[in-house]
């Protein structure tokens, strides 16, 4: 006597979903569940750096540039947390202080030669021909110029200050943007929803902002905490060697360039600025890396 099996419908959806799936279901939960602890870890890290910079004011904090009476002090020596520099100031409220600097750089570059940068890559990569080289040659023109030799060149020609030092990262961002944003341009230019636009009669404009700018953002939003962190390392760099924010404006890079001196006796005074380097440009690349993981599959990232 045979017996008839008859399949639940659970047991048919499961089915169903395993023959359309290349992974097995044992395999699938573990990845959908799977969180990425550095990227949470670097939210919660820029979080805090942004948030102490914001409110930087308002803490118990020394004012930066007072001078105490302990030099070159260990962390924890007559109240200072992280210690004292060479001149007697607050190591702590220095960093705090001079990650408004490292901040106002990565994201106001950031923010300038997305703009620039979006706009010029979509343009060539959607209208093509003349306006596509005329772009292209100005990408290329700015890549021929070493990036550090520009910085000090700009730095040198202009006064030094924040401002200079923003605007001259700025272009130097804009030909990254710029090819991101014309690769992706090209992928989605030739998609259903743009053909049917233009059969519609929609204008250039409005497709660039109403259909191909919404795609074109979500890999260019991974790149730019990317950038973010190149820019933090580029600012720290040029202050360093002495054409960034000019003194007594604290900044984590001059705090590396006034410690070098003293690191053979007093090395707390370029470890701790390096380490919140470290930190800072390892959340930026982390959570880009994150996003680039959920958004580049589908992009010419």
């Amino acid at each position: 006597m045979s017996e008839v099996i008859q399949d639940s419908p659970g047991s048919v959806a499961v089915a169903e979903r395993n023959a359309q799936s290349p992974l097995p279901e044992v395999v699938i939960k573990p990845i959908r569940r799977r969180r990425d602890i550095g990227a949470l870890i670097g939210v919660i890290w820029i979080t805090v750096v942004c948030l102490g910079a914001i409110f930087a004011n308002v803490l118990p904090l020394p004012d930066p540039n007072d001078v105490s009476s302990v030099f070159n002090a260990i962390p924890g020596t007559d109240g200072h947390i992280l210690g004292t520099d060479s001149l007697g100031r607050d190591v702590l409220s220095r960093l705090i202080f001079g990650a408004r600097v490292s901040l106002a750089v990565a994201i106001g570059a950031t923010s300038i030669s997305l703009v620039l940068g979006v706009t010029l890559g979509m343009l060539a990569g959607y209208f093509g021909g003349t306006v596509d080289k005329f772009i292209s040659l100005f990408i290329n023109f700015t890549l021929s110029f070493p990036p550090l030799i520009f910085l000090i060149a700009m730095v040198a020609v202009l006064e030094p200050s924040l401002s200079t030092l923003v605007i001259a990262l700025a272009i130097m961002g804009i030909p990254n943007f710029a090819r991101v944003a014309r690769a992706n341009t090209l992928a989605f230019a030739e998609r259903e929803f743009v053909t049917a636009a233009k059969s519609l009669g929609a204008s250039p404009l409005r497709i660039l902002l109403r259909e191909l700018l919404a795609n074109v953002m979500l890999p260019i939003l991974s790149l730019a905490l990317v950038v973010m962190a190149t820019l933090v390392i580029a600012e720290g760099s040029l202050s360093f060697l002495g054409v960034g924010v000019p003194p007594p404006t604290p900044s984590w890079g001059g705090m590396l360039a006034a410690g070098r001196e003293q690191m053979s006796r007093h090395p707390q005074l370029v470890l701790i600025p390096a380490l919140f380097f470290f930190v800072t440009v390892f959340s930026f690349n982390r959570i880009g890396d994150w996003v680039r993981g959920r958004v580049g599959k589908d992009s010419a990232i």
